[in-house]
């Protein structure tokens, strides 16, 4: 029941963030000198995952392009002396095996997770949204590593979930269960809300970007009809294996950054750029500055 296989779903259009996605992926959108995506990935090579198939699709070259060699850039910085940055861009695609496919439509995220039936198989597997960024409090592990962790005691589905304001649930998958008797922090899920308003929600808890399936997901996936806005969603395939089998959600020691979301996108830049050791005395006081009213003028 080792988990080797992760999916990465990198193939929405971007829309928030016109006209920057126009030309880029939101996925290598930079936390700093950083993009997204090569968050998600290092998350997942630190959580043991040892192969990704990653979902692109139309416009997103950029993607391969970043995780692939480029012998000439390694050539100019090594030639320049600068071997530490040679290094740190030929490891970008190192730390796992990674594979690409197109999703030809914009059916959604229960289509994209479909289309990694055949390089699935048989095996358990992870899935990390492309633009979600996961970060665990200091000295805890890797988010994905959490849930791995938790999949290995429940032997089923299960899929990370954090507490949002209420106001905020119509914007992710909300989810309704009950609490496991020797785990407080493990639900043994009931339904899953795919947006629903502060009204209807069962909870305040939303998926947070990371999920662990047995391969009887894609047997949902399969069989389920398009749902809100035309597109095959994921949690009505949950639904469906959650009345066939055990399905589970972890509330767990991790923060969500939505990338998604321009808010969250700024407020990841900046905290990043705080805890860096080039860029965080300088960045804290100048917001400071700017905090105080004199700002105007500074560099």
């Amino acid at each position: 029941m080792k988990v080797r296989k992760a999916i990465i779903p990198a193939a929405g259009m971007g829309t928030r963030f016109l006209p920057a996605t126009k030309s880029m992926p939101k996925e290598m959108l930079p936390i700093v000198d950083k993009p997204v995506l090569q968050f998600v990935l290092e998350e997942a090579a630190e959580s043991g995952i040892e192969d990704v198939l990653i979902i692109t699709g139309r416009g997103k070259q950029a993607i391969e392009n970043h995780f692939d060699y480029n012998p000439d850039l390694e050539h100019f910085l090594r030639a320049a002396g600068k071997q530490d940055l040679a290094d740190l861009v030929r490891d970008i695609g190192d730390r796992v095996r990674i594979h690409y496919i197109r999703q030809k439509e914009q059916l959604g995220l229960g289509d994209a997770i479909r289309l990694g039936r055949d390089h699935v198989g048989d095996e358990p597997f992870a899935v990390l949204l492309g633009d979600t960024i996961i970060d665990p409090p200091p000295g805890q592990k890797p988010g994905l590593l959490q849930l791995l962790d938790a999949f290995g005691q429940v032997r089923s589905s299960i899929v990370a979930v954090h507490r949002v304001p209420r106001e905020w649930v119509s914007r992710y998958g909300i989810v309704e269960g009950d609490p496991e008797p020797f785990d407080e922090n493990l639900l043994r899920l009931r339904r899953l809300v795919e947006k629903p308003s502060p009204e209807q929600a069962p909870s305040d808890l939303a998926i947070a970007g990371r999920y662990v399936f047995t391969p009887e997901i894609f047997d949902c996936l399969e069989t389920t009809p398009r749902g809100v806005g035309g597109e095959i969603q994921l949690t009505d395939a949950m639904n469906q294996l959650a009345i066939e089998e055990p399905v589970f959600a972890l509330a767990w020691q991790a923060r969500r950054f939505d990338i998604g979301n321009r808010l969250e996108y700024a407020k990841c830049f900046v905290e990043f750029a705080l805890r860096r050791p080039d860029t965080g005395a300088a960045l804290r006081a100048h917001i400071e500055r700017l905090l105080s009213g004199g700002g105007e003028g500074l560099l």
